[in-house]
């Protein structure tokens, strides 16, 4: 079973008074096992940002100035995403954006046709089914399933997407017993998701800011308490 955690940044609240996408960030799980395969891309929206969206994510219209538009990364965001269950986080606001930037270019597709099943696993949707009453932003359910999202001072799209992967795989603890057999330890499970994989590039190679690379390296900090054996820990031993 393939799976992509999706998660995007946006220039405010509402496609239909022309607001648009900046940030995409997408992380593989394949049988419940991450894959190292990601897809990150910054996006120029051709307008600008409103303030109260700069103060949720800090990008700014100065770092997007040469980023490429939603019509650079297109084709390569669909053959990522295609045929994938998609797992998002208030799954209708960013399949509302994506949906309006493919009509924008006049495509013929739309999200429903790229995703396994045609619809997204909503996370906020599950996790209100399974804690009525509690918050179920992602910073409480990082908070309640032990995932360390202290460096989160500002959304961003990859280290939403990879923050949301460890919520969705501690909810869903139960069916990695349903993929391995019955009698497996999920702590062994845990470190079998990071065995190597070969990378495949899927979009322009973007070189993390400082911010970026210190919420990487506080990702694979969490992996680590966690019991797992990070690839990148593997590939410089």
């Amino acid at each position: 079973m393939r799976q992509v955690v999706l998660d995007t940044e946006t220039t405010g609240l509402d496609p239909d008074q022309g607001h648009r996408i900046i940030e995409i960030g997408c992380v593989e799980l394949i049988n419940r096992r991450l894959t190292n395969r990601h897809f990150h891309v910054y996006i120029n929206p051709e307008r600008e940002i409103d303030p109260g969206a700069i103060e949720v994510h800090g990008i700014t219209n100065e770092f997007l100035a040469d980023k490429p538009n939603f019509a650079g990364i297109v084709d390569e965001f669909i053959a990522f995403v295609r045929g994938a269950e998609l797992i998002i986080h208030n799954a209708a606001f960013d399949l509302g954006f994506l949906d309006a930037e493919l009509m924008r270019l006049g495509r013929d597709v739309r999200m429903a046709d790229l995703m396994a099943g045609g619809d997204a696993l909503d996370t906020l949707l599950m996790a209100r089914s399974k804690r009525p009453g509690k918050r179920n932003s992602l910073d409480a359910l990082c908070r309640d399933y032990k995932v360390d999202a202290s460096e989160r001072s500002l959304h961003g799209a990859l280290l939403d997407a990879e923050l949301l992967t460890l919520v969705y795989l501690a909810m869903t603890r139960e069916q990695s017993s349903l993929l391995a057999g019955e009698g497996s330890d999920d702590r062994t499970q845990g470190r079998e998701q990071w065995q190597p994989v070969v990378r495949q590039q899927t979009g322009p190679v973007i070189q993390p800011s400082e911010d970026e690379a210190a919420n990487h390296a506080q990702f694979l900090e969490v992996l680590r308490g966690q019991g797992a054996t990070p690839v990148w820990d593997q590939a410089s031993s």
